[in-house]
Order: C-alpha cells, then sequence, then structure tokens
C-alpha cells in the first residue's frame, strides 16, 4: 500500500466514526441547510493573472513537522493580508497534522474563500466541508473513480461550492475533463512516491483547455517558478511548504509573485 492508499483507507475510518456522532443524512441536512454558495473559489482564481492559493499546514508525510509552532489563524490571516487570493487548510489530522477546527475557524475569520485539503473518499466528506465553511473541496483522481468524480463534482455544484479536481499524468487529465471538472489541478508531487517534479504542470497545461482553470500544485519555491508556470499560461499556484516555512509570509508572496 503506497502512502496515497494509506491516506484514503484513513479517511475512509475517519467518515466511519464521525458518522457515529452526526449520520450521512444529519451531515447532508445541515449542508442544505445553509445558503449555497456562489463558487467563490473558482471566482477567485479567473482573474487575468495567476492566482494564489495559500496553505496552512502544520506537518506532511514527506517532510514531518513543517511548524512546530502552528498559529495557523495569525498564519491565514497574513496570508490574506500579503494578498492571497484562497487559503488551503489541511484538516487531515494523522499524516498532516491537520484539524477540522483549523478549517472552520480560519474560514469564520477570513473574506477570502477557503479549500478543505484532505482525502475526499465520501459524499460525507463535500456535506461536512460545506458545514465547515469551505468554499471547495479536493477531489484526487487517482484514489477515486469516474463516476465517483461525477458524482461529487455534483454535490459540491448543488452546495454552491467549488471541486478541485487533482491529476497526477495525462489520463488522469482526460479523466478529469470527462467527469465535469472545471478546476484541475495538477501535482507536481507523485504521491505514491513523493518525488517533484515542477515541469509536470507545465506539460500538462497543453492538455487542458483554457476556459477551464488550470492550478500547479507543490514544489513551487521561488519567483523563477512562477514565472515559467505565469508563462505556460497556468492560472493559479497552491504553495504551501515555501509559504509555512518563510518568517515574513507578506514578503515572501510578494517575490513569488514579482
Amino acid at each position: 500500500m503506497n502512502i496515497l492508499d494509506e491516506l484514503a483507507a484513513l479517511a475512509a475510518e475517519r467518515v466511519s466514526e464521525a458518522k457515529k456522532d452526526i449520520s450521512a443524512g444529519e451531515m447532508r441536512e445541515m449542508a442544505l441547510f445553509l445558503p449555497e454558495g456562489g463558487f467563490e473559489f473558482e471566482k477567485a482564481l479567473s482573474k487575468p493573472d495567476i492566482s494564489f492559493i495559500c496553505e496552512c499546514k502544520k506537518a506532511s508525510p514527506s517532510k514531518g513537522i513543517i511548524a512546530e509552532d502552528f498559529p495557523y489563524l495569525e498564519i491565514a490571516k497574513e496570508y490574506e493580508q500579503a494578498g492571497a487570493d484562497c487559503i488551503s487548510v489541511l484538516t487531515e489530522p494523522y499524516k498532516f497534522l491537520g484539524s477540522d477546527r483549523y478549517l472552520s475557524e480560519i474560514a469564520a475569520q477570513v473574506s477570502i474563500p477557503c479549500i478543505r485539503k484532505d482525502f475526499t473518499v465520501d459524499e460525507y466528506m463535500i456535506y461536512e466541508a460545506k458545514v465547515l465553511g469551505a468554499k471547495a473541496v479536493l477531489l484526487i483522481c487517482s484514489i477515486l473513480s469516474p463516476q465517483q468524480i461525477k458524482e461529487y463534482i455534483g454535490i459540491a455544484d448543488r452546495l454552491g461550492i467549488s471541486a478541485l479536481v487533482e491529476a497526477h499524468d495525462s489520463s488522469e487529465i482526460k479523466t478529469a475533463l470527462s467527469c465535469g471538472a472545471r478546476i484541475i489541478g495538477v501535482n507536481n508531487r507523485d504521491l505514491k512516491n513523493f518525488t517533484v517534479d515542477t515541469s509536470n504542470s507545465r506539460r500538462m497545461r497543453e492538455l487542458v483547455p483554457d476556459d477551464i482553470i488550470f492550478v500547479s500544485e507543490s514544489g513551487v519555491k521561488n519567483a523563477e517558478d512562477i514565472a515559467l508556470l505565469r508563462e505556460a499560461g497556468v492560472d493559479a499556484v497552491l504553495i504551501g511548504e515555501a509559504l509555512m516555512r518563510a518568517e515574513d509570509k507578506v514578503k515572501k508572496l510578494t517575490e513569488l509573485r514579482g
């Protein structure tokens, strides 16, 4: 079992436990009771220049602890002040040391849209994301069937939240497109072995029509990386570690923006 399969299995266990406290029907009703969203996440990524999704991440399976001290609310507010377009919040608790609480508190205190960064394996997690205040969810092609992806995009659409469909190679890009993805994220990190190749996004960009929002994820470290992605026609970047390790996040984001 590779790390991605392990994370998916752990997510399924978490959902099973969560349903003991709040049933699937109750979670669905809670989500549908809330005002319908206006797809704020994809709107924020639709501006003319490259958009920045800045990540609140305490740890990762490949790097271990990234931020010993993790004042997540301060970090999120600093991102907003720095001009971030969206915030990605890790809620996976075992390998990334994330928490649903981080998402609900951040979403309540910033005005820019948040995406729930987790390993969505059940529709329950989409309804839950809406209840927690997320404006988007992550759907990973390599852990979901095409039927699930289509179904989950449909659920997100009914809730008025966005689905970022993550692919790593050309066959997954085709799957994402056939499922009706409006936002496709290409992960430069291979989640099966954690190798990183930032040119992966630039290669995959050619396979995605211009009317689909294209996001480059992982491994983006400096203004040169951003310049190459901008040149390739990438619409947005998701940046985690480079910003999390920066003492002055406002300064780092300004540098990255070029």
